[in-house]
């Protein structure tokens, strides 16, 4: 049972780091490339590690588990901190590989963080339906308080490529595969490669989701 525990939370911590190193690039990368507003380094460096950490700290402070894991392992804020810099230094001075950039650092961490969030959710207790939900509020929680805070409104809520719909997608292989007894390190990869899937055959075929009152008029 230890090894099981051991294993178990060893990949949890490689999924959740590498989400919140894809976080804080895409994060400091959708800064860079504002148009609205003009970010200094602290802009920049901020509001890539609100990506990367904020669904997490809100999903650690739903579980009410103690301090958010974010506050109690310095390699959060470490690597949120180093994605950004690189992003920062080393990255966005060729305009044109910047907005890809942006959207292989979302769709790569959109996968992990929700099945993060659902790992951390399970190990906590909880049944597969609050997993799921948390898991969605890990994905979306931190590029949201980023919207909100460079002025617009979170994309998650706008028409646009399936975003959460991938998370869901990820959500719901990664919980069948646990239900089945499958090994997590498998589950973990199926459920962020089928959100990863998903990301890239909208883009490839522009897919868009359906806006509410543009389904009214034509009823």
């Amino acid at each position: 049972m230890v090894a099981i525990d051991l294993h178990t939370m060893a990949v949890f911590t490689a999924v959740e780091f590498s989400g919140v190193a894809a976080g804080a690039l895409a994060g400091a990368l959708e800064a860079r490339q504002s148009r609205a507003y003009h970010y200094d380094f602290i802009g920049v460096l901020g509001l890539a590690m609100i990506t990367a950490l904020g669904g997490g700290i809100t999903r650690d402070v739903l579980l009410g588990k103690g301090p958010p894991l974010a506050f109690l392992d310095v390699r959060y804020l470490l690597i949120s901190l180093g994605a950004g810099c690189l992003a920062l230094l080393g990255m966005g001075r060729a305009q044109r590989f910047v907005v890809r950039a942006v959207w292989l650092a979302d769709a790569a961490s959109l996968g992990l963080f929700t099945v993060a969030g659902i790992s951390r959710a399970l190990n906590a207790g909880l049944t597969m339906l609050p997993a799921l939900l948390l898991g969605l509020i890990t994905a979306a929680g931190g590029g949201s308080l980023r919207d909100v805070l460079m002025g617009r409104t979170p994309r998650i809520f706008e028409r646009g490529e399936p975003y959460t719909l991938a998370a869901l997608l990820a959500a719901v292989v990664f919980l069948g595969l646990e239900r089945m007894g499958v090994d997590r390190t498998i589950s973990t990869l199926a459920g962020c490669a089928a959100a990863l899937a998903l990301k890239l055959l909208s883009q490839r075929f522009q897919w868009k989701t359906p806006v509410v009152s543009a389904m009214r008029d034509r009823q």
